[in-house]
């Protein structure tokens, strides 16, 4: 099977070669062009009421190659629109004509009736009442479900499914400096991540916070055209269940037009502040297009003393990273790859991730989510398209029965744990257990001509 789709992946891309001209009319027709629903999965399309917006000149047409940009980056772009966004950091409103727009072309009757959940003055979220033995809602919050209850939402991305694969995620970005005036008092703030993360010939995915992209798209723009790939992680950083139906639209929303217009590309995947997600969430995210994409490791750096930090010591963070070193080295790690979290939030996160970073490669195959998941077009345009590890040629939206391994059909046994919220105490022992790797699940094949839709869907039946 694996090889059999690692040859239909190599004719995907020598048709791709032959076909420049109508691969860019594609991909100028990303945002009308539907994924057909497939094994009962609701139909996902790329958000036509993005259509408008027009990116800000001098972005990559599509996977970057050749130098990385260098030197400081500016504290604006031209033709970025900053006064057409809402406040920073603030629950958006909801009755602007953009998010009504958005609300209007959702199929409600595709997002179950979970209640709106209620949170705590220390910002734990009240699981009180909520029947974990049935779940209904697969709130992950509470149960750590990474399955939706209803069979027309894709199961959550929340690990690699190869054994010693590493995916490198840094959330809250871009890290703007506190003060742009002074962008020296903020050594810490991006490009310094950025720049790492090239000197070594790394990627990785970045879950923005669009609060933050206005403030400095500049430095979106610079993770595009450094191959990073670019995720959702909402506008304000709430706890995604606390939020109305409005409330979550316009919290992706904004984000997404963020980085359409800084980056030029309109992300398929985002990650829920906290992991807190349930399958009326993931049924808003998913029609808006994008796929709900968690961990199963947590460094919990995010609380080591630092800019807005917390108190956990970083030799605490240091055990957790040489203790899942240890545990591939010696075997006992052999069920799976991970996802796992960590945060280009303040100097304590970046200069943590700076430091492991090359003992990681050492060790792993240190690769994106996307990589490492066998996805190759994370973006709505089709002319970005990444290299995957066994060169397939599907996007995010997908399901591809090569990817079963990491596509369970019952919530992990143990999940770590986002501790940003306080919700759930997490455990990032080397000795938790790993995800189930049993189950199947449908594909969709992200095509470039009738051709190759034709030649996919019949070998997929083979």
């Amino acid at each position: 099977m694996v090889t059999k789709f690692i040859a239909i992946g190599l004719l995907g891309s020598a048709l791709v070669a032959l076909s420049d001209a109508a691969a860019t009319k594609a991909s100028q027709k990303a945002a009308t062009t539907a994924s057909p629903t497939v094994g009962g999965l609701l139909a996902v399309s790329s958000p036509a009421w993005l259509a408008s917006i027009t990116p800000i000149a001098g972005l990559p047409s599509g996977v970057p190659s050749g130098t990385v940009p260098s030197g400081a980056l500016a504290t604006s772009i031209p033709g970025f629109n900053l006064s057409a966004y809402p406040a920073g950091w603030k629950t958006p409103p909801t009755n602007s004509a953009e998010v009504a727009a958005v609300i209007s072309a959702l199929d409600w009757t595709k997002v179950p009736a979970a209640p709106t959940r209620k949170g705590k003055s220390n910002g734990d979220l009240v699981t009180t009442g909520y029947n974990e033995n049935t779940d209904p809602f697969c709130w992950w919050s509470d149960t750590n479900c990474v399955k939706p209850k209803v069979d027309y939402l894709p199961e959550d991305i929340y690990h690699c499914p190869r054994p010693g694969d590493w995916g490198l995620t840094y959330d809250d970005g871009p890290f703007n400096p506190s003060d742009f005036s002074k962008l020296g008092d903020s050594p810490w703030a991006e490009p310094n991540l950025y720049n790492f993360l090239a000197a070594h010939d790394q990627k990785a995915t970045l879950f923005y916070i669009g609060s933050n992209v206005v403030g400095f798209p500049a430095a979106a723009k610079r993770a595009i055209e450094d191959g990073l790939t670019i995720c959702v992680h909402t506008w304000s950083h709430p706890q995604m269940t606390t939020m109305t139906n409005d409330q979550v639209v316009a919290e992706l929303y904004w984000t997404l037009r963020a980085i359409k217009e800084s980056t030029g590309v309109t992300p398929r995947c985002w990650r829920p502040p906290y992991g807190d997600v349930d399958d009326r969430v993931r049924a808003i995210a998913w029609q808006m297009g994008m796929r709900t994409v968690v961990w199963d490791e947590d460094t919990n750096d995010w609380n080591m003393p630092g800019d807005g930090g917390g108190n956990l010591s970083p030799n605490v963070v240091d055990g957790y990273f040489q203790g899942w070193i240890d545990a591939y080295k010696n075997g006992t790690d052999n069920a799976s790859g991970h996802i796992v979290l960590e945060h280009e939030l303040n100097n304590a996160t970046v200069s943590m991730a700076e430091k492991w970073l090359p003992t990681l490669q050492t060790t792993f195959n240190v690769v994106p989510v996307h990589e490492c998941m066998n996805i190759s077009n994370p973006y709505w345009e089709d002319n970005f398209s990444y290299a995957t590890e066994n060169g397939s040629t599907i996007s995010a939206d997908s399901s591809s029965t090569d990817m079963s391994s990491a596509l369970s059909t019952a919530p992990p046994a143990a999940l770590e744990t986002d501790n940003e919220s306080g919700a759930l105490s997490a455990s990032a022992s080397a000795a938790d257990s790993k995800p189930s790797t049993s189950g199947s699940s449908v594909m969709t094949i992200s095509t470039l001509s009738a051709v190759m839709t034709a030649f996919l869907a019949a070998a997929c039946l083979m």
